[in-house]
This record gives C-alpha cells, structure tokens and sequence, in this order.
C-alpha cells in the first residue's frame, strides 16, 4: 500500500478505503493503516472516518448489535452512512458506498470470488486517477475479481496488488506486472532483526518500520509501471535492510540495546545465513 499510494503521487493519509471483509484480517490491516495515517499527522478519529468495512450486512455501523471487538471501533455512525443506502431494507451495500464515498483504495479480504463487480470498480475508477485495489482473497478461485478485469475496467490505470500469483496482463500493447502480497516479503526481515537486536518484544512501530523498508525497496519508485514489490528472489537483499528498520526501531522504542548503526549491520550480518543442503545418496549408489 505505501509502494501504491507512492506512485499515485499521495500519501497515506490522502486515501479513503474501502474493505470487503471485516474479519479479522480485514480490521488487522485497517488498524495498522490507520496507525500509519497518524504517524503521518492525522488525527485518529479523521483516520478512522476514511475506513468502511463492508461485511455480508453490508457496512459495519454503530448500531449494530452482533459486533465482536476488533470491529466496533471501526464501525461508522448510522447516521453517516444510513442514508446512503439504495436498498434500506438490506443495508448499505459494496455499491453504495464505493459511489457515496468514492473511495480511492478498496481491498478484498472475504474470500467470496467476483464480488469485484465491473460497476463497482468503474464507479470507483470514475473518482480517482490511480484507482489502489488489493484483492487478497486466496486461492485463486476466491478472488474477488481477475487482474484482468481490473486492468480493462479502469482503463489500464489500477495499481494492483493479489493474494495469489497472477502472470502479467498485455493491455494496450504494453506487460502490466502483477504484485503478488505476501507476507513471505516481511517475516524474514522481521525475524532477523528482532534476533539481531535481542529485541525484548515486538511493537506495531517495527511492523510499521518493515513496511515501510519494504515500500523503499520497490522497483516502483524508479518506475511507475513497474511491480509494486521486487520479485521475491530478491528477499534475501531486501530482508537485510528490513532487519535493520526493524532493530533500529526496537532500539529507539527501548525495546532492546541501543547501538550504532555499524554495529546493528554486524550483528544482521552475523545473523544472516543461507541454508545448504546435502546431497542425499540413495543406499548402495555411493558411500
């Protein structure tokens, strides 16, 4: 999402987003974009009006009885979003809110395929110049809608990013590249640095600082047609400059011994290894 929003030319806290899918992935990510949104000088409660989760009743609002926890905070008020609905009777649907909105990010977390419908994403592409969607749905038969149809609906300007691996779409005689989200991309950095640094614990702030090393490691940056995300053959480069964000994170939060920065390199070093396997010989075809 940072690589995304970098190459539209905006911030983080410029968006508004929609989720399909208010469980608990779908709030995970919320509430770590929305503490990204503050990070960048927002206020949480302006954050958290950007956010509309959109659950199988339609938006999740205050008044709604049957909320778990991680979802009543980012539940909007009835009487913000109640008038937007087109059928009262079944709620504020997907459609309503993309055109009452006019959302400029919209993520898919359901697991529910082709929810992605052709009139919501042109409604949304209609409302920004880089319409950002995720859909995240995996495996591939759940996916809210194709690469493709993404591509030809918004007329070959959605930056997007899929849960499963997709090869590139052709469109108007030029490769699109698909990114595929995976948290493969974070995991080994993130470990590497809380063992370098003997980290005591783990704070949201160098989950936020693993992304955003990620986010400086992509090729979009140089070139905004190119994947949101180096390829992954490039993780192991990338995990080192991931554990180094992430230790020097825990360092300034005092979660583990402040050091400098040469030795915090070292000490990733140090801990970086590549694994080698031996050949395994099948009895009685060698010693």
């Amino acid at each position: 999402m940072l690589a995304a929003v970098r190459v539209g030319g905006t911030n983080l806290r410029d968006q508004t987003v929609v989720f399909l899918g208010a469980g608990s992935a779908g709030c995970g990510i919320a509430e770590q974009m929305i503490k990204n949104m503050v990070k960048e000088g927002m206020s949480e409660t302006d954050a958290r009006a950007r956010f509309f989760m959109v659950d199988r009743n339609g938006v999740l609002h205050d008044q709604m009885q049957d909320l778990l926890a991680f979802q009543q905070k980012l539940a909007q008020p009835l009487d913000r979003i109640g008038p937007w609905a087109s059928q009262p009777a079944s709620g504020v649907s997907l459609l309503d809110v993309v055109q009452q909105a006019k959302p400029t990010v919209l993520i898919g977390v359901s697991g529910q395929p082709k929810l992605f419908t052709e009139e919501i994403v042109r409604s949304m592409a209609a409302g920004t110049a880089r319409p950002i969607i995720f859909p995240l749905s995996n495996p591939t038969s759940r996916i809210e809608a194709t690469p493709a149809d993404l591509i030809d609906w918004t007329d070959g300007r959605a930056l997007i990013a899929t849960g499963s691996p997709f090869d590139p779409v052709n469109y108007g005689g030029r490769s699109i590249p698909i990114t595929q989200c995976n948290n493969s991309y974070i995991f080994p950095g993130m470990g590497l640095g809380i063992l370098a640094a003997g980290a005591r614990r783990v704070s949201d702030r160098m989950f936020m600082a693993a992304s955003e090393a990620l986010a400086a490691c992509s090729p979009a940056n140089k070139d905004a047609n190119a994947p949101l995300l180096a390829p992954l053959g490039e993780v192991r480069e990338m995990s080192k400059e991931i554990a180094f964000s992430v230790a020097t994170q825990a360092q300034s939060e005092g979660l583990a011994e402040t050091t400098t920065a040469d030795v915090s390199r070292a000490r990733i070093d140090a801990q970086f290894w590549k694994p080698t396997y031996r050949q395994v010989v099948p009895a009685g075809k060698g010693a």
